[in-house]
C-alpha cells in the first residue's frame, strides 16, 4: 500500500489549481445536467444509535426512511474523532497531519487547499449553513457563502430561506449542520431512562440511564431536522439530487468520542439519489470522511486533484464495484488540556490495531475533568461505586489507564472488550499492523506531537473550566 508523501503540499495546492481549472472544462461540455448534491451532518452520533442500522431503543424515522430509499453504509470511518480534524479532513482531503488541523479547535495551516472550490469550478454554487467546519473555520474553505450558527443550527429557518431564495439555474452543493446530539444535552426526556440499553462498555447505574436517554433525546431531535431539511430539498431542488446524511464522529460517552474504538470513529453515512441508487440497498464498502468531496467532484464530472488522501467511491455508487478500501487510518491528538492523549489506528476489515503514544499519560476528557454542564453526572457516580464495586472500578481503570498497545478482533468482539496485542498467537499479526501503522505515519509526516500538558499517572487529577483554569479535586 502507498501513501501521498507528506512533503509536496505546495505540489497538492498547485494540482487543486489546475484540476478546477479542468473541471471548468469537463462542466462546460457536461450532459446530462450534474446533481445537486446535499449533505446533513449531525455531531457526536454513533452509528449504532439509529433505527437504520438495527437500533430498537432511539427513533430516527427519518434516518430510515432515507435509508428505504437509497443506500446504507455499514462501513463508514470518520477520520478523526473530534469535531475540527474531523470537518477539516471532509474539506481538505488530507489527514489531519497533512492539513494541519491534528488538536481540536485548530484551523487548517495556511496555504492547505480545500475542495469545496473544485465544486464551484464545475459551476457548482456551494454553501454552508450551520456547524459544517468548525468554529468559524467554514470561511477557510471557499464556499460560496457561510451562514447560521457556527455551532450548528436548531431549526431549519436559515435552510427554508436560503433554498427558496436562491438562483436556481446552478446546481448546488448544501452542507447543513445541526449541533444536535452534542452536548449538552437536552434537559426534556422523550426516553424512560429505566428502557434504554447501556453499552457493554459502561457501568449500568441511575445516571448513566438518565444521561444516555438525553443523549438518545438529542438524537431524535437531529433526526427531526433531517426530516426538515429533505422535506425542503424536495420543494427547492429537483429530483436529480443525491442527498447525504452523516455525522463527524461518535457521542460524547465513553469510549466513543476523543477515542479510536468503533464507537467513536464508524458513522452512520446514507444516501438516497432517485434513479441511480436502488432502494433499501446496503454497502459493505469502507469508506472514509475524506473521500466525500473526491467523489461529489467526479460524479460532477471533474477530474480529483492528484495527492490527496481521499479517493472517490463513485463506482459504488454507481454499481460498477462494491469496494473500495480495504482498511482505514484514524488519528486523535488531542483537545486542550480536557484531552492530551495521542493515539494512532489502522483497521482491516475485521481486525483493529491502536497504538496510544503516551500509555504514561492518564486518559482524560471533558467527561472527567470539565467543571460545567459539559461533565455528564454519571461520572461521579462511576467514582463513587467504584470504590466499592469491582465492576465500576473496572470500567474506570479502563477509561483512565490504557496499555501502548491494543489488538481487536472486530468480528468475534465488536464492542473491543478483549485486548488481543500480549496474545501470542496474535502476535504475527500484531508486528504486520505495526509496520503497516509506522508506514502510514512516516508517509503523512506524522510528527506525533504532545498537544496540551498532560496529566501522568499517579498525579492529582485537576479538573478544567473553559480557558484551561485547573481546579484540584
Amino acid at each position: 500500500m502507498t501513501f501521498p508523501s507528506s512533503r509536496g503540499l505546495t505540489r497538492v495546492t498547485a494540482a487543486l489549481v489546475s484540476a478546477f481549472a479542468a473541471c471548468t472544462l469537463v462542466a462546460a461540455d457536461r450532459s446530462p445536467p450534474r446533481p445537486n448534491i446535499v449533505v446533513f451532518i449531525s455531531d457526536d452520533h454513533s452509528q449504532l444509535d439509529s433505527q437504520a442500522y438495527g437500533s430498537t431503543e432511539v427513533r430516527t424515522p427519518h434516518m430510515a426512511k432515507l435509508a428505504a430509499e437509497g443506500l446504507k453504509f455499514t462501513h463508514a470511518f470518520v477520520a478523526s474523532p473530534a469535531c475540527g480534524p474531523s470537518r477539516t479532513t471532509l474539506l481538505t482531503g488530507l489527514w489531519p497531519a497533512r492539513n494541519g488541523a491534528e488538536p481540536n479547535h485548530k484551523r487548517k495551516n495556511p496555504g492547505v487547499a480545500s475542495l469545496p472550490p473544485a465544486l464551484r469550478a464545475l459551476g457548482y454554487e456551494v454553501v454552508a449553513i450551520g456547524k459544517v467546519a468548525h468554529t468559524d473555520y467554514a470561511k477557510d474553505h471557499g464556499f460560496d457563502s457561510a451562514a447560521g450558527p457556527n455551532q450548528g443550527f436548531e431549526d431549519t429557518v436559515a435552510v427554508a430561506k436560503f433554498l427558496a431564495a436562491r438562483d436556481a439555474a446552478k446546481p448546488l452543493c448544501l452542507f447543513v449542520g445541526t449541533r444536535h446530539p452534542h452536548t449538552v444535552w437536552s434537559t426534556e426526556l422523550t426516553y424512560d431512562p429505566a428502557a434504554v440499553k447501556i453499552p457493554p462498555t459502561h457501568f449500568d447505574d441511575p445516571t448513566a440511564r438518565a444521561e444516555r436517554a438525553r443523549y438518545l433525546t438529542d438524537v431524535t431531535k437531529a433526526d427531526t431536522l433531517l426530516g426538515e431539511v429533505r422535506t425542503l430539498v424536495r420543494e427547492h431542488l429537483s429530483a436529480d439530487t443525491l442527498f447525504i446524511y452523516s455525522a463527524d464522529h461518535g457521542a460524547a460517552l465513553p469510549f466513543a468520542k476523543w477515542s479510536l474504538y468503533e464507537a467513536g470513529i464508524r458513522v452512520p453515512l446514507i444516501m438516497a439519489w432517485p434513479g441511480h441508487l436502488k432502494p433499501a440497498t446496503t454497502s459493505e464498502a469502507m469508506v472514509s470522511w475524506p473521500d466525500l468531496l473526491p467523489t461529489f467532484i467526479e460524479l460532477a464530472g471533474g477530474k480529483v486533484p492528484d495527492g490527496l488522501d481521499g479517493k472517490s467511491f463513485a463506482g459504488v455508487l454507481r454499481g460498477t464495484t462494491t469496494t473500495h478500501r480495504d482498511r482505514v487510518f484514524t488519528t486523535h491528538s488531542g483537545d486542550g488540556n480536557f484531552n492530551v492523549y495521542p493515539i494512532r489506528s489502522v483497521r482491516t476489515r475485521d481486525w483493529k490495531y491502536i497504538r496510544n503514544l503516551h500509555p504514561e499519560f492518564q486518559y482524560h476528557t471533558h467527561m472527567s475533568r470539565a467543571i460545567g454542564p459539559h461533565r455528564p453526572l454519571f461520572w461521579d457516580t462511576w467514582l463513587a461505586a467504584a470504590k466499592t464495586k469491582p465492576s465500576a472500578a473496572a470500567v474506570v481503570n479502563r477509561y483512565l489507564e490504557h496499555p501502548a498497545e491494543e489488538l481487536y478482533d472486530l468480528t468475534a468482539d465488536p464492542h473491543e472488550l478483549r485486548n488481543l496485542a500480549a496474545n501470542p498467537k496474535h502476535a504475527t499479526r500484531l508486528d504486520a499492523l505495526r509496520v503497516e501503522l509506522d508506514g502510514w505515519i512516516k508517509q503523512q509526516g506524522d510528527t506525533q506531537t504532545v498537544f496540551g500538558q498532560p496529566l501522568l499517572r499517579g498525579e492529582p487529577v485537576t479538573d478544567l473550566v473553559l480557558g484551561n483554569a485547573q481546579k484540584k479535586r
